[in-house]
């Protein structure tokens, strides 16, 4: 089997040394994804909806490259800076808009900090290409 990497060739992924898939078979293992914009900037400093949303949308901008959708997604790990009442329900508000039904297996952890100081959310994923089935 091969082992595909995968990259969205935003300015700031090629300044990173990892790629922001890998792709074996029909599996694909995305990195963790936050609220950057393709310039490699904070989007939505101190609100967690508009970050969560924002990593969300890189992970399917990820799975895109490689043929696969949000439905195809079987696990995700995200990782949340609690720093206000209400941002687990926010986050899962948001959470809900991508995986309205048939969600994937999900583990939540509270961190004390991420890598850039504004970022609230850090979400990686597991997909397997096919697996939300005809309609995905």
């Amino acid at each position: 089997m091969n082992k595909e990497m995968i990259h969205r060739e935003t300015a700031w992924d090629q300044k990173m040394h990892y790629s922001q898939g890998v792709k074996i078979g029909p599996t694909i293992y995305v990195s963790g994804q936050v609220a950057l914009d393709d310039d490699g900037h904070v989007i939505g400093p101190g609100d967690i909806a508009v970050q969560t949303r924002r990593a969300l949308e890189n992970i399917r901008a990820v799975l895109a490259k490689k043929g696969a959708t949000m439905r195809d997604v079987v696990k995700v790990t995200s990782f949340l800076v609690q720093r206000a009442a209400g941002m687990v329900s926010t986050y899962d508000s948001v959470f809900g808009e991508f995986f309205p039904s048939d969600c994937p297996a999900s583990t939540l952890v509270e961190v004390k900090s991420l890598v850039l100081r504004d970022l609230l959310v850090e979400i990686e994923a597991i997909a397997v290409v096919g697996a939300g089935g005809d309609d995905a």
